[in-house]
């Protein structure tokens, strides 16, 4: 880590090349020594989000959505995924001579967000709220200008709407009986009926921002990994080949309109891999910030109460020590053990980075659902 640097007069520092122990510090020091940093136009489109939550809070709520991932949850996940995969190349995809694989990614991660985080499948909707959320999401990383005119201004008009369509949902669901809302078990009537470590329920509008929040990140988590993937596997005919031949192989051993189970991505080993490889080249966090929370020294460095720590998975992505050859695509770097602790962090938290399929969340498992049934598709055609 070099020294200080100062940006805009605050103070400033880098976290860099030495994943054991920089990166183990900074993901273990999580709301203890720092926190995540969001600038405030995030504090103002999101004030009740998880992104702000701080100490014994934001623990009980990440724990609380934890919950969700459940082994039983995460295999109705993989249908319902193989399902609107199917459903967006019937109607994206097929008889196309032409495809644009980066929006086309973006219409089905969205499609799939809408569907697990609050249930809609209407398209009409999907679209309405697609187009909001593509205002909402040019200006929240903006100069906070909050008025007529400015992208703020719209996106925060754009926030607004979105909630009263959150708020809609939920009248309608407190309406129907609390067995109903469970079977439905998407984000929002988990939120709604299930009570935290201290026996609460989530306020309304916290509710509503960590809908919102969620279902923003979950769409934009995986759009560029899925492009690239595509990207990687037409420039590399020898990994297309393999990945072809794990799915293929999974596609014979299913009925024809038998949907992916949890079984069939344990058995996507090399394709898994790929995926890796791709967010390891290519990760879908270029980096983030935190804040110190207190004064404290590391590795000889005074860190005052205030300053911001610069992270970037690159440092450890693309350095030699930890992954030889750096820029050569070798998904080999997974089999086995993998990547040592703390180098593969592609979502820069500590939680998000174990590379085993039981593990993974709708947005780091959805590359190999839609993967399976392009190169399945692909293969139908060639055959």
């Amino acid at each position: 880590m070099p020294p200080r640097q100062y940006r805009l007069a605050k103070p400033q520092a880098r976290f860099s090349k030495n994943p054991d122990p920089e990166n183990k510090f900074l993901f273990s020091n999580e709301n203890k020594l720092l926190v995540a940093w969001w600038p405030d136009s995030a504090k103002k489109m999101f004030p009740h989000s998880l992104l702000f939550f701080t100490g014994d809070k934001a623990h009980r709520t990440r724990r609380l959505l934890m919950k969700l991932m459940k082994p039983d949850d995460l295999r109705r996940y993989v249908g319902i995924m193989d399902a609107v995969a199917r459903c967006n190349m019937r109607e994206e995809w097929e008889g196309k001579s032409d495809v644009k694989a980066f929006s086309l990614a973006k219409a089905y991660n969205f499609c799939l967000s809408c569907r697990i985080m609050i249930g809609i499948e209407d398209p009409d909707k999907i679209m309405k709220l697609m187009m909001k959320c593509k205002v909402l999401l040019k200006g929240l990383m903006g100069i906070p200008l909050d008025f007529p005119g400015t992208a703020f201004y719209k996106a925060m008009k754009a926030a607004e709407a979105i909630r009263r369509e959150l708020k809609s949902m939920i009248e309608e669901r407190r309406a129907v009986s609390s067995e109903k809302k469970m079977q439905e078990m998407d984000l929002l009537s988990w939120l709604l009926v299930t009570e935290d470590d201290e026996g609460e329920l989530m306020p309304k509008e916290e509710v509503l921002d960590n809908v919102l929040l969620y279902l923003i990140a979950a769409h934009e988590a995986g759009n560029a990994t899925l492009a690239m993937v595509m990207k990687y596997l037409a420039q590399m005919p020898h990994v297309y080949d393999e990945v072809l031949k794990e799915q293929t192989d999974i596609a014979m051993s299913k009925e024809d309109d038998q949907l992916l189970d949890l079984e069939d991505i344990k058995k996507m080993k090399f394709t898994w891999n790929v995926v890796c490889e791709v967010m390891r080249l290519s990760p879908p966090a270029q980096g983030s910030f935190r804040v110190a929370l207190t004064d404290f020294t590391y590795a000889g460095y005074h860190i005052p109460k205030g300053s911001k720590l610069v992270w970037t998975p690159h440092s450890t992505h693309r350095n030699p020590e930890w992954f030889p050859e750096p820029e050569k695509f070798d998904p080999s770097r997974f089999q086995g053990k993998g990547p040592a602790p703390y180098t593969f962090t592609p979502f820069g938290d500590s939680d998000r980075t174990n590379t085993d399929c039981h593990s993974r969340t709708s947005s780091s498992s959805a590359p190999p659902s839609i993967l399976g049934l392009v190169i399945g598709s692909a293969f139908s055609e060639l055959t």
